[in-house]
């Protein structure tokens, strides 16, 4: 199959559930069988694999080590194909055998469906999901990582844009992310994190940024942490499906119960990447207060609005030789009079390096404008005491009620960024003292202001009276409308 019929043959799958359940549930159930599917015919392609090695010996092609997940018997895709009766009930326990015959890789990666639930999933709807599913062969013969990798991202996408208000707990926009890795830069052999991963793109990307590079990207160390437990699971079905096995993805609370911890401390990451839940209002402030990771160093937020919870929790993660941090957030985070005090401190730790105004309809679902905060531990000597301030509110393409950033804009922005310095419009490096002097807002608009300077400016006298000129035209036009209807 090319790309595009292979994502036309996945998405035919979730065709297959319209009028059946909600659109936005599709992911709880596509993902898993989609994944299902493919192990199940990896497996038969490495028994085949190691049957011609071993000129025919059966026992030899079951061994463990010849696979790379082990497929119990009773089940296998074929075996719960050939069911006809309690579908669900033959998918559920053949996942959940897979996941106990495979603790440490894949417990829990199926999620938790309700697949027995035949009011709605019919045997006949489950039946008919098997059978397209099984049209095609998904080993790597016929569909290597890339392919399947590039269809899973796509399925994601299409997911979130049937899936509504619910589209941003699990999907970041992919041109956003782009831009995000391209800035953080990682390395061959650094860790990577993401507090709030989602359906893992960002790390992901990492590891494909490294790749495109024709860099070691299986020595990158990928750790991530999400609240969600099908988002969670699609999190490192993606993983694999891209044929990344090196990575920790756990499932919880990032801000009430870390996952991740060296020493009884926050462990510590070279690179951190986020779209963190903004404004949350539902959690637990009372422990934060009293955090024993020491995260709350500025301050804590207020009840209804946890934002800074989570940069608190980002810069408290990153590693204090070389710790850089990128974080997506709507543009109040810069300037809330709430946060000040908590915003003062991170400002007087010359801790933020760049802020980068990004356009509207950036979050999904959402009108908001974008921001991306940049933080490092370490600053370069250029940069110690100093602001880079970004205006590329204007450097987005709209389509729809979707906006994305173009390879231009993309190029534009990440420019700047790394030439740190002024430029007319659209950048501008500014002191911390500058920044606290009016009260450490960051606002991008107080700094750079991307009107443009050869528009023609008029007074607000002069604006008043061709208003009133204008109000006089139009109502003695209308007079004119009626006299000719009556």
């Amino acid at each position: 199959m090319t790309q595009k019929e292979l994502e036309k043959y996945l998405w035919g799958a979730a065709i297959q559930l319209r009028g059946t359940i909600d659109a936005g549930d599709y992911k709880q159930y596509i993902f898993p069988l989609l994944f299902f599917k493919r192990i199940c015919d990896v497996y038969d392609e490495e028994y085949e694999t190691a049957l011609n090695d071993s000129e025919g010996d059966m026992e030899y092609a079951a061994f463990a080590e010849n696979h790379h997940f082990q497929i119990p018997p009773g089940a296998h895709w074929k075996e719960v194909r050939e069911t006809t009766m309690n579908v669900g009930m033959a998918l559920q326990n053949a996942m959940r055998a897979i996941e106990k015959a495979n603790p440490d890789t894949l417990y829990g990666i199926f999620g938790d469906a309700s697949w027995t639930n035949k009011e709605r999933l019919s045997d006949e709807t489950l039946t008919n999901l098997i059978e397209h599913f099984s049209q095609h062969t998904l080993d790597h013969k016929n569909v290597p990582d890339d392919q399947l990798g590039n269809a899973y991202e796509y399925l994601i996408k299409e997911f979130a844009d049937d899936s509504g208000h619910t589209a941003a707990e699990f999907y970041t926009n992919r041109t956003v992310v782009k831009l995000m890795t391209m800035i953080m830069d990682p390395q061959p052999g650094e860790s990577v994190y993401d507090p709030t991963c989602g359906s893992g793109g960002l790390l992901l990307n990492c590891a494909l940024h490294l790749k495109e590079e024709g860099k070691e990207y299986r020595t990158l160390k990928l750790y991530g942490q999400e609240i969600n437990l099908i988002t969670s699971a699609i999190a490192r079905m993606n993983m694999f499906m891209h044929g990344i096995e090196e990575f920790h993805i756990v499932r919880g609370d990032t801000l009430a119960n870390p996952a991740f911890l060296h020493n009884d401390e926050l462990k510590k990451f070279n690179v951190i990447l986020a779209n963190p839940p903004y404004s949350i209002k539902a959690w637990d402030r009372k422990t934060f207060m009293n955090d024993p990771y020491g995260r709350n160093m500025w301050g804590t937020p207020p009840q209804s609005c946890a934002d800074y919870a989570f940069q608190q929790h980002i810069q408290k993660s990153l590693d204090l030789e070389n710790g850089r941090s990128i974080s997506l957030w709507p543009h109040g985070i810069l300037f809330r009079e709430f946060e000040a005090d908590m915003r003062r401190q991170m400002i007087e730790e010359d801790l933020v390096e760049c802020v980068i105004g990004l356009g509207p309809n950036l979050f999904y679902n959402s009108p908001m404008e974008a921001c991306l905060l940049i933080t490092k531990t370490n600053k370069d000597a250029n940069k110690k005491g100093k602001v880079l301030i970004i205006n590329a509110v204007k450097e987005v393409k709209q389509d729809k009620n979707i906006a994305f950033l173009e390879s231009e804009h993309i190029h534009k922005i990440y420019e700047a960024y790394k030439e740190f310095s002024d430029a007319e419009g659209f950048a501008k490096v500014v002191s911390n003292d500058e920044v606290l002097e009016n009260k450490a807002s960051l606002n991008i608009a107080q700094y750079v202001s991307n009107i443009d300077v050869n528009t023609e400016q008029i007074s607000l006298d002069n604006a008043l009276t061709n208003w009133k000129n204008q109000s006089t035209v139009l109502k003695e036009s209308m007079n004119q409308l009626f006299e000719m209807l009556d």
